[in-house]
């Protein structure tokens, strides 16, 4: 391989990580994937990894002040706990904040309003939530943009973990709704 090409792999694989598709996160699979953490949601109660134990859990990062990737999934995932009717009361639904410097418990539950309230938010401290992202294998980066302003890059998937807390699968950025509602099903049937 050449040195230019090696160079552009590597100048390019922190732009990639926004889109990471499920196939990339299988491939990765072996590795750990969550792990204990302290956060508050968006009422202000503390929440650690316990909390999620005893239901199936699907776990998203991101932050509010996103213009695609979240909204795009927090709509996709408040379509799919309609779809499964009352089955979504025994499903654990997870939004943690890599932007904990604008992602207060106020402006979480502010956002959240806009999608399935069965959807928890949770934020914390810089070093909370970036203890947090590294359990779970989380990619972000916060990025200056014009104007004084940043965005925050961050890993896409959905990640599912059983009621005991063990990594399932993830539902990648993109996949076919129905494919996301199947895996949710699957997850809830154990």
């Amino acid at each position: 391989m050449s040195k230019l090409v090696l160079a552009a792999l590597i100048c390019a694989a922190p732009l990639a990580a926004c889109d990471r598709t499920a196939e990339h996160a299988k491939a990765n699979a072996s590795a750990k994937v969550g792990g204990p953490f302290q956060l508050v949601d968006q009422d202000g109660r503390q929440v650690t990894e316990k909390d999620l134990l005893g239901k199936p859990t699907a776990i998203f990062f991101g932050f509010t002040f996103c213009p695609e990737v979240c909204p795009t999934t927090l709509t996709e995932m408040t379509g799919w706990l309609r779809d499964l009717g009352p089955d979504a009361d025994k499903l654990n639904v997870v939004f943690v904040s890599v932007d904990p410097e604008r992602d207060t418990p106020a402006q979480l539950k502010l956002y959240l309003s806009n999608f399935d309230h069965r959807i928890r938010g949770l934020t914390g401290t810089t070093a909370q939530t970036d203890a947090a992202a590294k359990a779970y294998r989380v990619y972000h980066r916060k990025v200056a943009v014009e104007g004084g302003e940043y965005t925050v890059d961050h890993s896409s998937a959905v990640y599912l973990f059983d009621a005991k807390g063990n990594f399932v699968e993830p539902i990648g950025y993109g996949s076919p709704p129905e494919r996301g509602l199947a895996q949710l099903k699957a997850l809830l049937k154990g």
